[in-house]
């Protein structure tokens, strides 16, 4: 389908769903039969197997049409973790059922990935998953869990095999937050309010329906969750000034009493680097097939971390002691995770973060080490061991 074709498409669909005229939700909807949602998706699954350069075609006609989008900072996780992972292991029953409710945000997802004692080795994780005819019954902890408190649907992962090398033994499921036994608790942050969460899963019964790939390929599973996060944090599509240094350009420009020639030329080379990134974020993301990212997008996501990091800091010192002022520590439990909202102190704190979540910054070097630049891998002595052996 040609550029032209699709926009056609575009005009044809929106001749039928006038925006100023259809209900938000149910305009959504029929985006999604349309095939309009993410056009890099299959037919059947919101989209039209189209290369993913010509979704930006698509989002350019309907946002220029007033068309309502579906609100993608409160529904991140299910856009860019849930949904390319239920696209690629998933059944054509767990698709039809899943996709279409997680794009309109009608369903909210978190991940159930880390634990209390497997976070950066997500493999130790001790979350346990036993076979109960039909169900799955699991018991365990999760822990930084973002949108837990509003979400209908969970991404898990549990060891369903202790007597198998830690890899082995993972399985993947789709976890009903509101189920029995899903208890959800707010982990309050640097920032002072509890974007976070803390999930305890007693005696949780899964269907084996909801269970993503095989059992004991969780691993396997969760590297296309977990691929797709890091390009979903540091490879997300941002217009030109976009994200962290268009707020601090912004309050550059607007303090010029407070400017220096140092800072000037700090600045600038942040600004350089940012748009170099994004410049690297949408290459990345036009070379992709939908659901199967590579390592790439570990590079991103450090680098997005550290320029986020380097650029919060900056606004704080040009500031001086407005920078050090803080609008509100009332402990809050936020629908969205905004890096940018705020004032500069929030974005200060919250960038802090930005080189933990989604991969730390040391473990996503060690993919770029080993992964792209080939470099050999580090020793390890816990790979042949079975996971209950190991010591905890």
């Amino acid at each position: 389908m040609t550029t032209e074709d699709l926009l056609d498409k575009v005009a044809a669909f929106l001749a039928e769903h006038d925006p100023k005229t259809t209900d938000r939700l149910e305009f959504l909807r029929a985006r999604f039969d349309a095939g309009l949602a993410w056009v890099h998706f299959p037919p059947g699954c919101g989209g039209l197997g189209l290369p993913i350069a010509q979704h930006a075609v698509v989002e350019a006609a309907l946002a220029e049409a007033g068309a309502p989008d579906n609100d993608p900072r409160r529904i991140g996780i299910g856009l860019g973790m849930a949904a390319p992972t239920i696209l690629k292991h998933g059944t054509d029953e767990q698709r039809a059922r899943f996709l279409r409710p997680l794009w309109t945000g009608e369903e909210v997802w978190c991940q159930l990935f880390s634990e209390p004692g497997a976070g950066s080795d997500l493999a130790g994780l001790a979350t346990r998953a036993r076979r109960d005819g039909d169900d799955w019954v699991v018991t365990g902890q999760k822990v930084w869990t973002s949108s837990a408190h509003t979400a209908r649907w969970a991404i898990l992962v549990a060891r369903t095999d202790p007597d198998v090398p830690k890899h082995a033994g993972m399985t993947y499921f789709i976890c009903d937050m509101t189920a029995p036994g899903v208890d959800v608790r707010p982990l309050r942050q640097i920032t002072g309010e509890a974007e976070f969460n803390e999930v305890f899963l007693t005696d949780v019964r899964i269907p084996d329906a909801h269970r993503l790939g095989d059992v004991g390929d969780g691993w396997r599973v969760a590297q296309t969750t977990l691929m797709n996060e890091r390009v979903a944090i540091g490879g997300r599509a941002v217009p030109r000034e976009g994200g962290m240094v268009g707020v601090v350009a912004g309050t550059w420009r607007e303090h010029p009493e407070l400017r220096t020639p140092e800072l000037h030329d700090r600045l600038l080379r942040l600004w350089v680097e940012s748009e170099a990134l994004r410049l690297a974020g949408q290459r990345l993301r036009e070379g992709l097939a939908a659901g199967h990212p590579g390592p790439e997008g570990s590079a991103m996501k450090l680098a997005f971390a550290r320029l986020a990091q380097k650029l919060s800091a900056l606004e704080v010192e040009f500031l001086a002691e407005d920078g050090l002022r803080y609008r509100d520590w009332t402990m809050r439990r936020p629908d969205v995770v905004d890096f940018t909202g705020g004032d500069a102190g929030y974005r200060y704190l919250r960038a802090k973060g930005n080189s933990i979540e989604g991969g730390t910054s040391e473990i996503l070097r060690g993919i770029i080490a080993e992964r792209i630049l080939g470099l050999p891998a580090e020793a390890r002595v816990d790979k042949d061991v079975p996971w209950k052996d190991l010591p905890r």
